[in-house]
């Protein structure tokens, strides 16, 4: 079976809120009363979103529009096709959660650059003589 970042864009589907316990059957389920599904892969490590794989590019849509905000595995999920970027670093929506609880990262002050770039000049100008 194929990994999920190798499926065609075209007819991958994002599932995301799903809690821990979301199980393939009942997405396969949901998902395939839109048309024939090729992969299911749900997350679980860390849990919570899914990837579906349609044959068609059509019924991938239909079921977008079909199921986005609708209950499925006990939450109400968000169904949106994938755009195959990762998540990482922003997301989709704005900053990850992990991004806004961390203070911003701080870049070296212009003195600690200018001393090493100093430390160099002299160094260089030692070597010279």
């Amino acid at each position: 079976m194929s990994r999920y970042r190798e499926w065609d864009l075209s007819c991958k589907v994002y599932v995301g809120n799903l809690g821990s316990s979301a199980s393939k059957h009942e997405l396969e389920s949901a998902f395939s009363k839109y048309g024939p599904l090729r992969n299911v892969w749900v997350a679980r490590n860390p849990p919570g979103f899914a990837f579906v794989e349609f044959e068609d590019a059509r019924d991938a849509e239909d079921a977008v529009r079909g199921l986005d905000g609708t209950r499925c595995c006990g939450n109400r999920v968000r169904v949106e096709m994938s755009n195959g970027r990762s998540r990482r670093g922003g997301g989709r929506r704005g900053p990850s959660r992990y991004s806004r609880s961390r203070s911003p990262r701080r870049s070296r002050s212009p003195l600690s650059r200018s001393r090493s770039r100093d430390r160099r000049s002299r160094s260089d100008s030692r070597d010279g003589r």
